[in-house]
Order: structure tokens, then sequence, then C-alpha cells
């Protein structure tokens, strides 16, 4: 959920100051960006709830997330999906999770849908994995394998930001297909090349 959000298409740039933003997060906590206590923020924009190539990426994050965080990083992510439906698919993601369906912050920051982001081979390598995952989750945890109808359809693009604890952006990234994002080891050795700048 949204708060004051002024809707304005423009991409992020490197050197851009982060607008300061009070989201609302799938568990009804509180989200301020940039992060009130100095600390750097990755924003992630992922797909729809329950995508298979989105959380095979947030599995990825979670499975490093004390790696993540003793660099200094907090996680924020962002779906074009409801927050029900998030916490049908999201729930369990050991960070901020929100909600977009009116795609308010994906038109302000310029993150796009195109066919491109299933069409492109780049996507399909993730595809085998992503559904391998999304039957273990569906079998193990009760949950729908996929969305039927996800909110804002299956064709969104991927994007990174990284924000400095004074709403600088530090690095930004716009996927140009479904599995185009930072690695965990790409968004650590930004932390890096800030420390050594």
């Amino acid at each position: 959920m949204l708060r004051n959000v002024r809707t304005t298409a423009a991409r992020l740039r490197v050197g851009d100051q982060f607008p300061q933003l009070k989201l609302t997060g799938i568990s009804e906590e509180s989200i301020a960006l940039p992060d009130p206590s100095g600390r750097l923020t990755h924003v992630q924009f992922r797909r729809f709830a329950g995508c298979p190539i989105c959380n095979l990426h947030l599995r990825s994050i979670t499975e490093r997330l004390d790696e993540i965080s003793a660099a200094g990083v907090r996680e924020v992510v962002v779906f074009h999906s409801t927050p029900a439906e998030l916490r049908r698919y999201e729930d369990d993601l050991p960070f901020s999770v929100v909600g977009d369906p009116d795609k308010e912050l994906y038109r302000r920051f310029g993150v796009e849908a195109s066919a491109r982001a299933i069409l492109t081979p780049g996507a399909w390598r993730a595809l085998p994995a992503g559904w391998w995952h999304a039957i273990v989750a569906a079998i193990t945890k009760r949950r729908a394998l996929l969305p039927a109808k996800p909110t804002n359809g299956n064709l969104g693009l991927p994007a990174d930001f990284l924000i400095d604890g004074d709403g600088r952006v530090a690095a930004a990234k716009y996927g140009e297909h479904a599995y185009d994002q930072w690695s965990v080891d790409e968004l650590v050795a930004l932390t890096r090349n800030r420390e050594n700048a």
C-alpha cells in the first residue's frame, strides 16, 4: 500500500535524489525510503505474486541475506500485485514486501512492462528452476502453483535501485527481461565499490 505517492514517469539515474516515501508492507509494517537510520536500501521491483522467475531470484537473496545485511543493505521488494495476493505467495520472505497493484511506483520510476520480459532467451534459463521451486512451494506450503490471472499480467520487467542513506541513487538497473537483475554478488560488489571510492 502506498501513501501520498505522486506519479510521474522518469527513469532514475545514479546521483538522482530518491523521494522520501512512506510505504506499507504486506504485514502492515511502515517502510520509510530512504532508510531513516542511514543504511543503504536495495529497492527491487519484481513482477507478480507467485512469479516463478522472481521467486527464484528472491530465493538467492534470502539464502544470502546475512551477507547482504553485513554489507549494510536493507531489502525492500515491490510487486505489481495486491497485498492479499502477496500474502498468499510471498508471506515467508524475510524482508519488506510492498504491493503496488495500481503500479504507481512502477510509473513513477519508469519501470516498464513488455513482451520481451518473457520472450527473451535470457528469461528462459530461469524457468526450469523457477517452475521446480514453484511446484515444491505449492506442495509443501499448500498454495496454488501460480495465480491464474496475476494482477497487471505477466509482462512486467524488473528494476533494481541502491539508495544511499542520504537518499541519493548510488546504482540503478532496469532489466531487459524477466530474469535480468543484480545477482547477490553484483549487489555486494556495488557496496564494496562505494567503500573504495
